[in-house]
């Protein structure tokens, strides 16, 4: 292919919201444009690369027996509202209605549409276990699109369903897709960590995520040398806390005018921060208009997570409290709340470590006062204990190893849903024994255009894009360093042809320009290999430069083909050892 004849918008700078290494390359080489916030195009150039990376993907799947279809971006509200998502999802669910005044909504994920499809094409377990899958839009209406697409409000998606009468068969779908996960990462040539994760809104008890360590990732991964990983909002760590055994003391009302930090307050009150409670306040949404007000314990500056809370009072939402719930709960601003003469009304839930505390300092529920010598039943109750916390470096894993941390992007995620949804959209089937049993559902997702960013942000360095052969645009980029040369446009139409018929695919730099910005929009792009055409060309020689490493090397005209297939293999030798 001819580069004068392609749409690929090339820049010197980059834009001036770009803050991730990966939407400051792909804007510049031309392979991405923003219409709006969080809503992109996909130019030529990433728009091969998206179909590179689909095609692997509908490879692994059909190893796992898992088939492809696909279902509307509209969908009827009417379903999401029989599931409680409807308001459960928050805001960013697009919601609008048709000149009948029907309701749909945008899909962000369709768990909802492929039930009901399951549920009336599907009637006997004879039928199960089934895949199925699509590749296509979806629609999140995100309050702080960022870092190019990467987290925007249109993006493209691998979604995947499982149905099965049975556990047996849930279990042999999830482990097929992990299997289909890693090879699909691997061949893309990602470096990536499973990790245990929380299901969020889409529900279920058991979830892994794929995440792409990457400086501009948005989720926290916790993980050992040993093997343990997880994001921040599952993970645990042994606990080392011990029973303090001193005689509870006199409670005591004391002054702490100003002081609205843990430190301040400890400070204060010369005691060890470790001694004084935290203590968060959150309302929580139980179901529509039912709202439970929580307060959360915790050590010192341990800090609050807020999806090990939800999870513990199985609430729909958890968010903080109010200024105005603060005041008519407790009578007092953040930064001297307490426990301490809390109503029945508030659940008050502790970390486990605020259990072995004895004589603690806690806010008094009355501005510019703490309490000392908090003692728990004989001062305040506490209606569970629980892992509330945040993880933090260097304490001890599940497996015993030190804990690390390190930014991650979630390229992948699978989920056992279980019978959430089958239940509540009457998805059953008959089972061996004739029963009507609801079906078992599982569900897979992968951000296909999220990983060009992930990709993009382990790959790229100071002067552009570097793709891995598996998914680049071209494998070839060839370049006559002078378009007017008529022996060196002879030579790369020649190159092209038969690195053309050996399966290669080749883009020749035909442009009118010079051989520096020719060089430098070739690095910018990041094709595997550039050959260029330039003063030996009378010689038969042509200059291959390896765009990962920098290497270049000086081949024969009638030999280049073969070089070709050496470097490329070598290129793929190298991506499957860093996996």
């Amino acid at each position: 292919m001819k580069q004068s004849k392609m749409l690929i918008p090339t820049k010197k700078e980059a834009p001036s919201d770009a803050e991730a290494l990966s939407h400051i390359m792909m804007a510049r080489a031309g392979y991405i444009y923003q219409l709006s916030a969080g809503v992109w195009s996909y130019l030529p150039m990433a728009y091969r690369v998206i179909r590179k990376v689909e095609n692997i993907i509908r490879e692994e799947m059909d190893k796992v027996n898992a088939y492809e279809m696909e279902i509307p971006a509209m969908l009827p509200a009417e379903l999401w509202q029989q599931t409680g998502r409807y308001e459960a999802y928050g805001d960013n669910l697009y919601k609008f209605s048709d000149r009948n005044d029907r309701g749909f909504v945008l899909g962000p994920t369709d768990e909802e549409p492929i039930t009901a499809i399951l549920r009336d094409s599907i009637k006997s377990y004879k039928k199960l276990p089934l895949v199925v899958y699509q590749i296509t839009d979806k629609f999140r209406d995100e309050g702080r699109p960022r870092y190019g697409v990467l987290r925007g409000k249109e993006f493209s998606m691998y979604d995947g369903y499982s149905f099965s009468a049975d556990q047996e068969g849930l279990d042999e779908a999830y482990n097929d897709q992990a299997k289909a996960y890693r090879n699909i990462f691997d061949r893309i040539g990602l470096d990536y960590k499973i990790i245990l994760a929380d299901s969020g809104t889409i529900g279920g008890d058991n979830s892994q995520e794929f995440s792409a360590p990457a400086e501009v990732g948005e989720d926290v991964i916790v993980y050992t040398d040993g093997g343990y990983a997880a994001n921040i909002e599952k993970a645990s760590s042994k606990f080392t806390g011990v029973q303090q055994t001193a005689e509870p003391a006199k409670l005591e009302k004391v002054s702490t005018a100003g002081k609205h930090t843990v430190d301040e307050a400890a400070e204060c009150l010369k005691m060890d921060p470790s001694q004084v409670i935290k203590s968060m306040f959150f309302m929580a949404k139980m179901g529509e208009d039912n709202y439970q007000p929580v307060m959360v314990l915790m050590r010192g500056n341990d800090e609050v997570n807020e999806t090990k809370v939800t999870n513990a009072i199985d609430c729909e939402e958890l968010e903080l409290a109010s200024e105005e719930d603060t005041m008519k709960y407790l009578g007092a601003h953040p930064g001297s709340l307490g426990p301490v003469g809390v109503g029945e009304d508030v659940k008050i839930l502790a970390d486990n470590y605020v259990k072995v505390l004895v004589n603690m300092a806690c806010g008094a529920n009355d501005d510019g006062y703490h309490y000392i010598n908090a003692n728990i039943d004989r001062d305040f109750r506490v209606d569970q204990f629980g892992d509330f916390r945040n993880v933090q470096e260097g304490e001890i894993a599940p497996d015993g190893n030190p804990i690390k941390f390190t930014n991650g992007i979630e390229i992948g995620h699978i989920f056992k849903l279980g019978t959430g949804y089958s239940e509540k959209l009457g998805a059953k089937v008959l089972d061996k024994n004739g029963r009507l049993v609801d079906m078992i559902m599982g569900c897979y997702g992968i951000g296909v255009t999220r990983l060009l960013s992930a990709v993009a942000e382990q790959n790229a360095d100071e002067n552009g894009l570097v793709w891995p052969d598996s998914i680049a645009p071209f494998d070839v980029h060839v370049i006559p360093v002078n378009a007017k040369k008529e022996d060196q446009m002879k030579m790369a139409d020649e190159l092209e042809q038969k690195l053309t018929d050996a399966g290669y695919e080749v883009l020749v730099d035909d442009r009118k320009e010079r051989a520096g910005v020719k060089f430098a929009d070739s690095d910018l792009i990041g094709i595997p290999l550039r050959v260029t055409i330039g003063k030996k060309a009378a010689d038969g020689i042509v200059e291959v430069k390896i765009r990962k490493t920098g290497e270049t090397i000086e081949v024969k005209q009638e030999e280049l083909v073969n070089t070709v297939g050496i470097l490329l293999k070598q290129l793929s030798n190298s991506t499957d050892d860093n996996e």
